[in-house]
């Protein structure tokens, strides 16, 4: 969990509240371990379970912040506001990065240093005064390119970030969409909606292989 300062942003893409607390999930090492060659029916159920969790987390928060006389507005339901871009006004991993929990990977997933990639995202957005974090403005991937190489639909062009980027410089989302939908209905036998992917670029990262190696001990 952490805390961002938002003042520099359009008040209208933040709801016109000065603060985000952003918080995540981790996903389970032992499920994410075993999607190397591509993703699982348990993957699917698991990125379901963590959103439930953020769902959870985001209304006892909600409630906590009202009850205390501060306004708030949770932003914890996954899906794009704008169909045509896949996009939303104030994304996840933007609360989540001036929050400073990471940075922006190469596959335009957000990166921790604990978690690698293999976290699942909420946020809610309240007037209250909050020590905010330092934000992360810039990539710290450096020559690193696994998610690039690892793409089954060559969707990641392998720019590295810095705020101000736009996500289309660094993924095509309307091919990763298309190939993780592909994939996942070949794999699990069903069809998939909603934001899950193929979920190669998660297990791939460095950072993530750190965090099974850890956790799977």
């Amino acid at each position: 969990m952490g805390f961002a300062d938002l003042r520099k942003m359009d008040p209208d893409i933040r709801d016109n509240l000065p603060f985000g607390i952003s918080f995540a999930v981790a996903l389970n090492p032992q499920i994410i371990s075993v999607i190397r060659e591509g993703p699982t029916k348990a993957y699917v159920e698991e990125c379901q379970r963590a959103d439930n969790l953020l769902e959870l987390i985001g209304r006892k928060a909600l409630k906590f912040l009202r009850q205390q006389g501060h306004q708030a507005q949770p932003r914890t339901t996954p899906g794009a506001e704008y169909p045509d871009t896949l996009s939303t006004r104030l994304p996840q991993k933007t609360v989540a990065t001036r929050a400073g929990l990471g940075w922006i990977g190469k596959c335009a997933l957000l990166i921790t240093r604990e978690f690698g990639s293999a976290v699942r995202l909420g946020s809610i957005l309240t007037d209250a005064e909050i020590f905010a974090a330092t934000p992360e403005v810039v990539s710290q991937c450096g020559d690193c390119a696994d998610c690039v190489e690892i793409c089954p639909a060559r969707a990641v062009t392998g720019s590295e970030w810095r705020v101000g980027v736009e996500r289309a410089t660094l993924v095509d989302v309307f091919a990763c969409r298309k190939t993780a939908r592909e994939l996942l209905t070949k794999r699990t036998g069903g069809e998939i909606t909603g934001r899950t992917f193929c979920g190669l670029c998660i297990v791939a990262c460095p950072l993530t292989q750190k965090y099974l190696e850890q956790a799977l001990k």
